[in-house]
């Protein structure tokens, strides 16, 4: 038996465009990948200027927001992953950022 074995590249990230409903990705291929913020909850409830405070990661394989702690990959985007956080640890940060919103 004979097994194929398939080589596949993995594209980086030329630039990222957050809305308050679609991430959108676009990979050093000529792709372009958006999704619903809704996958990734700390995205749909940041503030604009959250929003827009990303970087680079992994080599442009992978996007971190430092305000909201969140890191994306091109290859969960290319699999269609949404966030895998629980619903127990978002209802966590929600609460600590409220806190920090009333007690500056």
């Amino acid at each position: 038996m004979t097994t194929l074995a398939i080589d596949i590249e993995i594209p980086s990230i030329n630039n990222v465009t957050v809305t308050d409903d679609t991430l959108s990705v676009d990979l050093s291929d000529g792709r372009t990948l958006s999704v619903p913020t809704a996958w990734y909850p700390r995205l749909s409830h940041a503030k604009s200027d959250e929003r827009r405070n990303w970087r680079f990661i992994g080599g442009g394989h992978g996007i971190h927001w430092e305000d909201l702690d969140e890191d994306i990959s091109v290859e969960g985007l290319l699999a269609g992953k949404p966030s895998g956080e629980s619903q127990q640890s978002l209802k966590k940060w929600l609460e600590a950022r409220k806190s920090r919103a009333e007690h500056p």
